[in-house]
């Protein structure tokens, strides 16, 4: 009997739910949008068992590279349910890079991984649209990713994404600086909303409010639920790579993601300081509100769990806020100052004054 023939009681892959030939129209599918991330350091081109990138290419003298990694959390879950897969991507290049960005770095390259129960190439290549759109927003290469269709580990429909960045920064530049003391500003970059983190959250409070995805949101009249939750996560990177370009005056950076403002601010705090966050200087957008008041969530919970509007924070010396703001308004930002570094000995590493208007 020849390679090619059967005998009809064989077993195949196809038959145990993994379809090679689907996996293989999804990287045709995909191939041009990826070419579209090209940059210097990375042809864009994908299909071998790795990606190449030249950092000399890409203009690095003395470099260290930062890697990152991070998913979408359960956010991915309200894409699934209302068929929308178009930003989830954003979302998944946005949680890695912003990460990148806070310790100076630039995003060069990005890898995703993508898992499912059953693969459906063109929802595939809906969410490798926005993985694109997210890396095309960041300036970095999608070099290279997995498919992986995993029957009886998913379940039908359902799909989880993991993201992997690489970037870097000249040695020289590296983020957070050591001189970052009292005194020092805390200004606050706007976020688009909920970001993509606290969804597990935002999920129960949806159900516990009998609300579903197609319902008009509470908080933004104009759109359906599932929609306005859906709203992608801010990419910053291109804002602080110009405003580091123009004052090389930033001192640290802090991404508002899981654990809010209590747990990230501290993470690029020297030993003796705190944040000290003025809460009324928060403009949050309407979601947070909405929140709060539909799952009676109190304002210390709000403050360690959602980025309650600021999605990435700045910190400067005082006398460079003015220099720091207008380079950060001539790339497109809304900076707010929201507070200042002060001495501190207590664990509480961030403390507050006024309340969230929400």
């Amino acid at each position: 009997m020849s390679h090619n023939e059967s005998n009809g009681d064989g077993l195949t892959y196809a038959q145990a739910g993994v379809d090679i030939d689907a996996g293989n129209a999804m990287v045709e599918a995909i191939k041009p949008l990826v070419r579209a991330t090209r940059r210097p350091g990375a042809d864009g081109l994908i299909g071998g068992f790795g990606g190449l990138f030249d950092l000399k290419a890409a203009g690095y003298v003395d470099p260290i590279l930062v890697a990152a990694n991070d998913g979408v959390g359960t956010k991915v879950k309200i894409a699934i349910e209302t068929g929308r897969h178009g930003t989830i991507g954003i979302d998944l290049v946005a949680m890695c890079v912003n990460d990148l960005i806070v310790q100076g770095a630039e995003p060069l390259f990005f890898l995703d991984y993508y898992a499912t129960g059953k693969l459906d190439p063109a929802e595939g290549a809906l969410v490798v649209q926005g993985i694109v759109d997210g890396c095309r927003q960041a300036g970095c290469a999608l070099l290279g990713g997995e498919t992986a269709e995993m029957p009886g580990l998913y379940s039908t429909g359902d799909y989880d994404l993991a993201g992997f960045a690489v970037g870097a920064a000249e040695r020289n530049r590296l983020l957070p600086r050591a001189d970052i003391g009292p005194g020092d500003a805390i200004l606050g970059l706007p976020s688009s909303g909920v970001h993509s983190n606290g969804f597990s959250l935002v999920r129960r409070i949806v159900t516990h409010a009998g609300l579903d995805w197609n319902a008009t949101a509470p908080f933004a009249p104009e759109k359906q639920l599932g929609v306005a939750l859906l709203e992608p996560t801010r990419i910053y990177v291109r804002q602080l790579l110009g405003a580091m370009r123009r004052t090389n005056a930033i001192k640290g950076l802090a991404h508002i993601t899981g654990g809010g403002f209590i747990d990230n601010i501290p993470r690029v705090l020297p030993e003796g300081t705190a944040a000290q966050l003025d809460l009324s200087a928060i403009m949050p957008p309407p979601v947070f509100g909405w929140l709060s008041r539909a799952g009676k969530v109190e304002e210390a919970e709000m403050l360690r769990t959602f980025n309650c509007g600021i999605g990435m924070v700045v910190i400067v010396a005082a006398d460079q806020i003015d220099a720091v703001t207008d380079a950060l308004i001539a790339e497109g930002e809304t900076p707010a100052h929201i507070g200042e570094i002060i001495a501190s000995t207590d664990e509480q590493r961030v403390v507050t004054k006024g309340r969230l208007p929400l």
